[in-house]
């Protein structure tokens, strides 16, 4: 009698974890599906869109690519375009130097007080508010313009170049110091007992080591100063592919243009393109790491082989 109670308890149990495992295997799943749906949609729209030629979005009519033939003979969009790809290319390959430079003197500092006034200092701007970094640029060009250089007005392309490597610096280096802590700490000294000096024991031990770091930094750095606003209407002035007119990047020309109506149409197919590129960009990387993890796997079996 106790046996059977105790199986058919145990019977009760087994059910109820199933259950259970079942509830929540559906439940987040939907929540997913969920939030996929959200984030994709409403793109979905926007590329469908881009191939009628119609004013507002939503209303539907023949297909047609003739928006894509408006973006590339509309000069204030490629300029804009231009504009925000040198920024971003610019300030993602400075801040990512800087970053990772950083975030290796740090890791080998051997003052305990060092290591930790600058992590303290780089975390500040990453949870800080956007508009408290802005207004701290605004004030510091002013000042040095007034004081410094006798009132010159220094807000140009390089002011505007400083407020994005500013704004992607801590996120660099936030990325490259997990692969430093997770790095072998003798690779770098076995390096050096082998013959190698620092610059040498730096480029074949280290770097390979924190390289997906390093990647991963400089594709952030690169988003960060894509979409950003607020750094770049507050800290840019007249230069790059505007010539003598105020920077525009895309994020600026977006918002003159919603003050004075609806966005133009052309847009959506820029938009399209750019959610393509990264698509693409995306997908190749998906299948370089798979096919690096098959020449890793391929490697291992050979070796447990001999």
């Amino acid at each position: 009698m106790v046996r059977e109670a105790s199986s058919s308890l145990f019977t009760e149990n087994a059910k109820k974890e199933r259950r259970n495992r079942i509830i929540h295997k559906v439940v987040g799943q939907s929540v997913i599906w969920l939030v996929l749906i959200l984030m994709y949609v409403p793109i979905l729209v926007l590329i469908a869109s881009s191939f009628t030629n119609t004013e507002i979005i939503g209303s539907w009519g023949a297909p047609s690519g003739e928006l894509y033939v408006k973006l590339f003979n509309d000069p204030e969009i490629l300029t804009a375009l231009g504009n925000t790809i040198i920024i971003a290319v610019v300030s993602a390959i400075i801040a990512t130097i800087l970053g990772t430079c950083g975030a290796i003197g740090v890791f080998y500092s051997k003052k305990k007080w060092t290591r930790e006034v600058v992590e303290n200092v780089t975390q500040i701007p990453v949870v800080n508010a956007e508009i408290v970094i802005a207004l701290s640029l605004v004030v510091m060009f002013v000042f040095v313009g007034t004081y410094i250089f006798g009132g010159a007005n220094l807000f140009s392309f390089w002011t505007l170049l400083v407020g994005h490597i500013i704004l992607a610096l801590p996120f660099v280096y936030l990325s490259v110091k997990p692969k430093l802590i997770q790095m072998d700490p003798a690779l770098y000294e076995a390096a050096l007992d082998l013959g190698c000096t620092q610059h040498q024991a730096l480029w074949k031990a280290t770097m390979p080591e924190i390289m997906p770091g390093v990647a991963s930094g400089f594709l952030l750095s690169i988003t960060l100063s894509l979409d950003d606003f607020i750094v770049t209407a507050f800290t840019r002035g007249a230069g790059l592919l505007s010539g003598d007119k105020t920077i525009d990047t895309l994020s600026t020309l977006v918002q003159a243009k919603i003050k004075k109506g609806p966005i133009p149409p052309a847009m959506r197919a820029l938009t399209t393109i750019i959610f393509a590129v990264v698509l693409l960009i995306v997908i190749g990387i998906t299948i370089h790491r798979n096919l690096a993890a098959k020449k890793i796997r391929a490697r291992r079996g050979r070796s447990v082989e001999k």
